[in-house]
């Protein structure tokens, strides 16, 4: 399943990038709680599902973020064109209960407000 949000900014790539990091994704998304370690580019968050490795890779025009151990595999990418911020969210599933759907619907909009707030704080 996929879910998306889009925003208007008036960022680049490179200041996406320098701004999603681990260490700000509990800063920049209400559904994450903390960052509990971290090494490099991979870590563990503690978030609204629980604990969970994570991973933060940069991609053309963003990063994509990635839970490995998820059950669902729960990966999302925050990019930037156009003057548009998408982030996509996706699991490997077509289906799933409607309580887990909207937590999932709750992270992006999550997102979606704390990159609102970080994107215009830097303008």
């Amino acid at each position: 399943m996929e879910f998306y949000r889009q925003l208007a900014c008036h960022s680049d790539e490179a200041q996406l990038r320098e701004l999603l990091t681990l260490e700000q994704l509990p800063q920049l998304c209400g559904s994450i709680d903390s960052l509990l370690e971290q090494q490099g580019d991979g870590g563990r968050i503690y978030c609204l599902w629980g604990s969970f490795r994570v991973n933060r890779e940069p991609i053309r025009n963003g990063v994509r973020f990635t839970l490995p151990g998820c059950p669902n595999a729960l990966a999302w990418t925050i990019t930037v064109e156009a003057q548009n911020v998408t982030i996509h969210c996706t699991i490997n599933r077509t289906d799933h209960d409607a309580d887990f759907l909207a937590s999932i619907e709750q992270f992006v909009d999550d997102w979606q407000i704390g990159l609102a707030a970080a994107l215009q704080a830097t303008h």
